[in-house]
């Protein structure tokens, strides 16, 4: 059986973390799947859509302690591998937000730590109500560090600073008022909600979205007036698109566009 499985379906495709004995944590060979998916999905301009979810009765529980565990009888106390190992978490989570296509966590049960981190780093975020997302490494006295880059830029900066000094868990009604995640939705409703947000996307314009992920993040990193020039130069991009033309068209027509992409 995979630890991380994947099923594509009308353009979207699911990747389930499928490590429910250990709650999905971020083992290496959990990170190494994860990041060859993302190579992969990449350059798959068949798919518009990704849903990232976990199996059994937890989305994601973060590191997987055990493996950092045995990684301190180095003779350097593990330094060097616990280096690779958060540069190597880096990677992946920066690859999320570097693929083309729109990525959604569909979270249940808890996501801490590094899977908290996950849930911030996806472009989108549903929930099942009662979930319970922390970052709470300080309660083990390891502040969560590397989570604290993908939460602080989702939520108020004091908030977050209160969940990485605390310990404390937030429930995914708070997840959504803070906006943590978009959507907090009844546990039978959370497969059926989280498709029905991916379908949406994947109906639009694939161009459009892909120009729209990519210049969403770079103009969060630029002054106001270096991100409009930026993004006029997006939108220029992307205005010269024979589909966008299309749209256009079909828009001023009333009628349906015909999009080859």
């Amino acid at each position: 059986m995979a630890i991380l499985e994947r099923s594509d379906a009308d353009g979207i495709a699911h990747l389930t973390l499928n490590a429910p004995e250990r709650l999905n944590a971020l083992s290496d060979a959990m990170l190494a799947a994860l990041q060859d998916q993302i190579d992969t999905l990449a350059t798959d301009r068949s798919i518009r859509v990704v849903i990232l979810s976990g199996a059994g009765k937890a989305f994601c529980a973060g590191h997987d302690l055990k493996e950092m565990t045995a990684a301190r009888q180095a003779p350097d106390g593990g330094a060097a591998a616990f280096k690779d190992l958060f540069d190597r978490c880096a990677s992946m989570m920066k690859g999320i937000q570097s693929l083309p296509q729109p990525v959604i966590a569909q979270a249940h049960g808890i996501a801490t730590a590094a899977g908290c981190q996950l849930v911030a780093t996806c472009d989108l975020a549903v929930a099942a109500t009662g979930t319970r997302f922390g970052v709470n490494g300080v309660n083990i006295g390891l502040f969560c560090s590397t989570p604290m880059v993908a939460l602080s830029r989702n939520i108020g900066r004091k908030r977050a600073f209160e969940m990485l000094t605390t310990g404390e868990f937030i429930e995914a009604d708070e997840a959504k008022r803070l906006g943590l995640i978009n959507h907090a939705v009844p546990d039978d409703a959370l497969v059926v909600e989280t498709r029905a947000l991916a379908t949406k996307i994947a109906s639009k314009l694939g161009t459009a979205v892909r120009h729209g992920k990519r210049a969403f993040y770079e103009q969060l990193e630029r002054s106001t007036s270096d991100a409009y020039a930026f993004t006029g130069d997006v939108m220029v991009e992307n205005m010269l698109d024979a589909d966008t033309r299309e749209g256009i068209d079909a828009f001023l027509e009333k009628r349906d566009p015909n999009w080859e992409q």
